[in-house]
């Protein structure tokens, strides 16, 4: 079976070190900016990487640290961390939101995260959308309605950690 590979322009070992690269900062950030195809091949070997802190057995660990440039200061987050955050979802742990150009060569650019974190964009624009339905006294649309189910469904206490964000920013905002 042959699967598709975005080459990137690189060598198979330059790619290879590209990508280790973009998901140990990944891991260390939640949140990195890059090119879109960058993006979308990192996001292949972080959902790889997430799946093996899940399993956490000696194996998986072993597999992680060939991945990890840095693996004495990012295992324990990994398979700590972030195992707990993502041990109820069945998959779908990153996230590719399509942002404008960051450098002149206007490539296509794109923030890659790790969704329901401390830095989920979607969870933050939402709590933002929420608020200023409130403060306008509009009816949300059904696009911010499947938002909210999104932001919260796989969440602990994501209702409550949303309903604080928006009472949070409709203060700040008044």
């Amino acid at each position: 079976m042959y699967t598709k590979v975005r080459k990137l322009g690189r060598k198979s070992s330059h790619r290879i070190a590209l990508l280790r690269n973009l998901v140990t900062s990944l891991v260390e950030h939640e949140t990195i900016s890059t090119t879109y195809p960058k993006a979308k091949e990192a996001q292949k070997l972080a959902e790889k990487v997430i799946t093996l802190a899940k399993k956490n057995t000696e194996a998986s660990r072993e597999r992680a640290k060939q991945i990890l440039f840095r693996p004495h200061d990012n295992l324990p987050k990994l398979f700590g961390t972030l195992a707990e955050r993502y041990k109820e979802r069945p998959g779908g742990y990153t996230r590719v939101l399509r942002i404008e150009p960051l450098k002149t060569d206007q490539a296509p650019s794109a923030i890659l995260e790790f969704v329901d974190g401390p830095k989920d964009m979607r969870f933050h624009m939402t709590a933002k959308t929420i608020a200023a339905c409130q403060a306008e006294k509009k009816d949300m649309s059904d696009f911010t309605v499947k938002n909210i189910k999104k932001v919260t469904q796989f969440r602990s206490n994501g209702q409550a950690e949303l309903e604080k964000l928006v009472q949070k920013l409709r203060t700040t905002t008044v």
